[in-house]
């Protein structure tokens, strides 16, 4: 299997997540937002598996940039303009790397630019920030992610919607670190990293 291949790959079983997990990304966000990520979400995932599924992409750029313009047109909303974002900026990364460490981390600067926001603010910036460090020091895993997500269930929201809601924020897990977490958990899950 190509290296595009396995790429389409972890990205359709990242959607599949999306979709099973619809019900409980909107129940997350009722805690703390409007109750509408899973379903903006899911439409952005559908969207994405079609487009994956029936194209073929000269390259990983190529492939990164139709995911994020993908992604802002269908989301809408915060979460469509930042995991655009992300994805946009790992597709101009790609151009010049065939390193994942490096594209992903690109696309984590995406979401700073976009987003404004920083570590420790209970964003989807937290989950990204651990897993791209610990893809660059080659220590990703299931457990990885899991911790992160726990540690930023007891943050308290300082950045965006959830912010509101002030110490009533913690505890909650926040819906966009939630889908961050099926995006790097199917990462592993498809072997990806395995190259």
């Amino acid at each position: 299997m190509t290296e595009i291949e396995k790429v389409k790959k972890w990205l359709v079983l990242f959607g599949e997540k999306i979709t099973e997990n619809e019900e409980y990304l909107n129940e997350l966000d009722a805690a703390i937002g409007d109750g509408d990520h899973g379903t903006n979400m899911k439409r952005g995932a559908q969207a994405l598996i079609d487009k994956l599924e029936s194209r073929d992409y000269a390259d990983l750029a190529d492939l990164f940039k139709e995911v994020g313009m993908t992604l802002v047109s269908k989301v809408g909303g915060a979460s469509g303009h930042l995991y655009g974002s992300a994805f946009i900026e790992m597709s101009t990364k790609a151009k010049d790397s065939n390193d994942l460490a490096a594209i992903l981390s690109a696309g984590l600067d995406g979401i700073n630019k976009r987003g404004k926001a920083e570590i420790g603010e209970k964003t989807l910036l937290d989950m990204w920030t651990h897993a791209v460090d610990a893809l660059q020091d080659g220590t990703l895993s299931k457990e990885v992610i899991d911790e992160a997500l726990m540690d930023t269930k007891e943050m308290k929201a300082t950045k965006g919607r959830a912010s509101f809601l002030g110490d009533c924020s913690i505890g909650c897990i926040d819906p966009g670190i939630q889908s961050s977490a099926y995006l790097f958990t199917a990462l592993l899950e498809t072997g990806v990293l395995d190259e």
